[in-house]
């Protein structure tokens, strides 16, 4: 998947088991979300991407993926439920991560409302010896393109833990 390209529809079952699809949001700014219940990193960014979610309102929607095949359904309705995570779909095979080739949870994708891959890679700029962010790369990339702008920043180095793809 390249950045400034359309990204492909793809479809999902929800918690509830509806199957969704990311064309259902074509006209607003898409977040996806590579999560895990399991993860600290994804638990620390949760917190950090909902309080930017309230001044976003209606115009931006996060999708949440959970694609580790070792975390069970109930374990990610725990913690979604007890985070308040919204729309958590599950990607049992990794199909959808293999499609975003996506490594870390969290790993961000964000496609504008045209459905073009604008953003990829770290919520913020923590890494290994820096622990606390300076820079909030998913909140500069949704305010660039509210404001009609492509971000300055389009792709950066997603850090977290590896999704598992086998048990």
């Amino acid at each position: 998947m390249e950045i400034n390209q359309p990204v492909p529809n793809f479809s999902l079952p929800d918690l509830n088991g509806k199957v969704n699809q990311l064309n259902e949001y074509r006209g607003k700014i898409v977040i996806v979300n590579f999560w895990s219940c399991e993860c600290p990193h994804s638990e620390r960014t949760d917190k950090s991407i909902l309080s930017m979610f309230v001044q976003w309102q209606d115009d931006v929607v996060m999708l949440t993926i959970a694609s580790n095949r070792n975390e069970t359904i109930e374990e990610i309705k725990n913690v979604s439920e007890a985070r308040r995570i919204p729309n958590v779909w599950l990607d049992a095979n990794c199909e959808v991560a293999n499609l975003f080739e996506a490594q870390t949870t969290p790993h961000v994708f964000v496609i504008d409302r045209d459905g073009i891959l604008r953003y990829r890679g770290g919520v913020d700029d923590v890494k290994f010896r820096q622990k606390i962010p300076t820079r909030f790369y998913l909140d500069e990339a949704i305010e660039a393109l509210l404001a009609g702008r492509l971000p300055e920043i389009q792709e950066s180095s997603a850090y977290g833990c590896t999704i598992v793809r086998e048990i």
